[in-house]
């Protein structure tokens, strides 16, 4: 089971951040966030052809490009700018993204105005939206900027999760390239025609197989979590940066002092004025030197602000620029040396076959930042409406945002080895990463840039500043990466089309059940005031109705209702709506309210949740429902602070506590949860029987019950009876509704909508079961079934 996570926990600890704090996260950053980043030398300078260093002044050029690309992107947009635009804590597109819909209203997430007021009710909450300035009505007005900034921030997730497959698969394989080349120069024979072919097949089959054991051995630890992993792999990127810094320190002072003079930018612009086409082409390799700065942001949840900047700024990147330097100072002597450009080639000859070990290592571990980064970013998706439904394990009770997602690791394990096995070439995987690195911050640029005008209110020339120059460094680059469009850049193309169709098939379908939803419910007179002439019945017991509409009764519902004219004398419509906020505090969770009259005992829940809480797959969250609107009933009467509704007035209820003032939890031993069991051709239920045929035991679940407080006889009459009839009702068991939508297509719809809902029908019939419907013991379950054609 997952643990269960205070949202203040983790924010109070960022916020109250001591010196041992932030030394620990950033010990534990460095093999988590900045693998990526520390083991790019073993890959970047390997994918420029050989043939594009032409002379010393074209590695001058080379060198001069990596430490400007660094200093401006690296250091000054992410660690100094980007990493200032957090969500709480949280990193990424999408948390820039939710960032503009909580501020501009641009979000594209189904509700209708009630819902929008019920999500949005936040007085005295820490999540207060700013005042209306014009540019944020001009933005709001228009519906085209909406769609444009839901496609910029699926791009950029579709580029992480990109990222996430190439980038494993191109350091691994550049690691053990290396091996391949040490085991040769190990072998021996006496004839030289033998010794050759051996050295040739070593370099030739070495390199994939242990690459792709490397991988799968990688992704078999992501279950331990970010905590153990970053324990793990922090001393061997602690190791590697000491050997990497001390070797370029070494080949500075033992081939070219003079590296250094290639940090004037005019060594950039003799390098593109002399080599061309193919200097450009090569600068799509340079990127690389970068890869790793956006998992850097993505990852921000996991770790704090402050660490990451201080490990960057301190540690990662002095040491990287002395071992591009020196990397670049061997080469620059060594033009006519065969792999020249292999950074183990610049390693003395003494230390190659450490060398070799700890690349090994080192790429392993610069995997990780983009696998974690993945995960983040997937876990972003599934709350705002954009992803399939999967499984999120929560692998830390202290920091919200490490999260485990076991289904996207083996689909990412599954893409990085059929990358690694089909292109089992190095620069042509460098050219898809390449791709997927820049367009991802080219995405962020755009994003960050409406932010300082919207979020930070800056003048509009400091966003259109920060647009332009980013914007234009990063533009140049995915020119030069569009070059190698058919050198392997176009695998990336085809796993953004793949994931960018699920994502946006399974957004268009939740919107459509959505309005669906919106446009069949009906009101709640039909029934409280006609269900009486249908001859409806009340049956002892609490019914929980789990719906998408914060107002009406909802299809399905009204649909049971007209084929089984029976419900319980208790219902209780819950609705989950996820705001664009990381979480919402436990003060601030629910909102109850009333349905009809009170002798009707009807009553509605909003559960309002953040993109990284976990409420749902909760085992006592029915505990916690009940004992809120126990709370309601026992507020109703004095409360000051409450939304009006189009049904009445609602309540804001926090998450109880274990001494609740309404309902006293009583723990019961372990009992079955019954409910009665209707029968339907559209109306089913998984009876207890069932599941014992099929050689599943009846879920036995802990069943908690409730006594009134023992100052309950001071209540007013009508509440301690509301209160009692309500326990009674928990008594007499509780039976779980859900509607099960089927959404078909209109005949004559064009096929890019059909496509869509196949998509998205595809993806619903494979994905995990809706959370709250985990938990529920199948005799208690009844599913309505629907058929939607939009």
């Amino acid at each position: 089971m997952d643990p269960q996570l205070s949202p203040t926990a983790y924010s109070d600890l960022f916020k109250s951040e001591t010196w041992k704090h932030t030394i620990l996260f950033s010990f534990q950053s460095l093999g988590v966030l900045y693998g990526q980043l520390s083991s790019a030398p073993i890959y970047v300078l390997v994918t420029v052809p050989q043939k594009d260093f032409a002379s010393e002044e074209t590695v001058y050029g080379l060198f001069s490009f990596i430490f400007w690309t660094m200093t401006i992107i690296s250091l000054l947009k992410y660690a100094l700018l980007v990493l200032r635009a957090d969500d709480d804590g949280e990193g990424g597109t999408f948390a820039l993204y939710s960032i503009l819909c909580r501020h501009a209203k641009v979000g594209l997430i189904p509700n209708d105005r009630s819902a929008n007021e019920v999500m949005h009710y936040e007085e005295g909450s820490p999540y207060k939206t700013k005042m209306e300035s014009r540019a944020r009505r001009a933005i709001a007005k228009h519906k085209s900027s909406h769609y444009l900034m839901l496609f910029l921030a699926l791009f950029g997730a579709c580029m992480a999760i990109g990222d996430g497959v190439l980038t494993p698969s191109l350091s691994v394989l550049s690691a053990s390239s290396g091996l391949g080349r040490s085991l040769s120069s190990i072998t021996f024979s006496h004839s030289k025609n033998r010794q050759d072919k051996i050295s040739k097949a070593l370099k030739e089959y070495v390199p994939v197989p242990s690459a792709c054991a490397i991988l799968i051995c990688l992704f078999m630890l992501q279950h331990y979590g970010t905590h153990k992993i970053g324990f793990i792999f922090a001393p061997i990127v602690i190791i590697w940066l000491s050997f990497i810094s001390g070797v370029g320190i070494y080949n500075i002072f033992r081939w070219n002092r003079h590296i250094f003079y290639a940090l004037s930018p005019t060594y950039m612009y003799r390098f593109v004025m002399n080599t061309r086409v193919d200097g450009w082409r090569s600068l799509g390799s340079i990127i690389l030197c970068v890869a790793g700065s956006e998992a850097m942001f993505a990852g921000l949840g996991h770790f704090s602000k402050k660490s990451i900047k201080i490990t960057f700024i301190c540690l990662i990147y002095p040491v990287l620029v002395l071992c591009y330097a020196g990397q670049a100072a061997y080469i620059s002597k060594n033009l006519d040396v065969e792999g020249f450009n292999h950074l183990s080639e610049s390693v003395p000859r003494h230390f190659q076959h450490i060398f070799v070990a700890f690349s090994i290592l080192a790429s392993a571990v610069g995997s990780q930042a983009t696998i974690t980064a993945s995960f983040s970013i997937i876990n972003q998706c599934l709350a705002l409406g954009c992803f399939p439904r999967v499984k999120v394990i929560h692998t830390s009770d202290k920091i919200h945002g490490q999260v485990y997602i076991p289904d996207i690791n083996w689909l990412l394990m599954v893409l990085s080895l059929t990358v690694t096995l089909s292109f089992h070439d190095i620069v042509k995987i460098g050219s898809a990463t390449g791709l997927a690195v820049v367009s991802g911050m080219l995405v962020t640029t755009c994003l960050m840039s409406l932010v300082i005008a919207l979020y930070w209110e800056k003048n509009f020339l400091e966003s259109v500043c920060f647009l332009i120059f980013f914007g234009f460094v990063e533009a140049l680059y995915v020119s030069a990466c569009m070059m190698n469009f058919h050198r392997g850049a176009w695998y990336l193309v085809v796993l953004f089309v793949l994931s960018f169709t699920v994502m946006l098939s399974w957004h268009y379908g939740t919107m459509k059940k959505y309005e669906f939803d919106l446009e069949n419910k009906v009101s709640i007179e039909w029934l409280t005031d006609l269900s009486p002439g249908l001859g409806v019945s009340r049956v002892p017991g609490i019914g929980f109705i789990y719906t998408d509409i914060v107002t009406g009764i909802p299809a399905f519902f009204s649909h049971f209702v007209t084929n089984l004219p029976a419900f319980h004398q208790v219902l209780i419509f819950v609705s989950f709506k996820s705001l664009p906020v990381p979480c919402v505090h436990p003060s601030r969770r629910y909102l109850i309210g009333r349905v009809g009259h009170r002798e009707y005992k009807i009553y509605r829940c909003v559960v309002r949740c953040g993109y990284r809480d976990n409420i749902r797959d909760s085992d006592d969250f029915e505990e916690q429902i009940i004992r809120s609107i126990g709370e309601f009933i026992s507020l109703e009467e004095n409360d000051s602070e409450s939304l009006i509704s189009p049904e009445g007035r609602m309540i804001v209820v926090g998450k109880p506590s274990p001494d609740g003032k309404a309902l006293v939890p009583l723990e019961d031993s372990q009992s079955y949860v019954g409910s009665p069991i209707f029968m339907n051709d559209e109306i089913q239920s998984r009876p207890t029987c069932e599941t014992s045929e099929r050689g599943f035991p009846p879920v036995r679940k802990k069943k908690v019950r409730f006594m009134l407080p023992p100052d309950s006889p001071k209540m007013q009459v009508s509440v301690r009876a509301e209160l009692q009839e309500l326990v009674d009702a928990r008594e007499s068991g509780t039976a779980y509704f859900l509607g099960q939508s089927h959404l078909t297509v209109r005949d004559g719809s064009n096929f890019i909508k059909r496509f869509l809902i196949m998509t998205y029908t595809f993806c619903d019939k494979n994905s995990r079961e809706p959370p709250v419907a985990l938990n529920i013991p199948h005799a208690a379950l009844v599913e309505v079934g629907m058929v939607y054609t939009i």
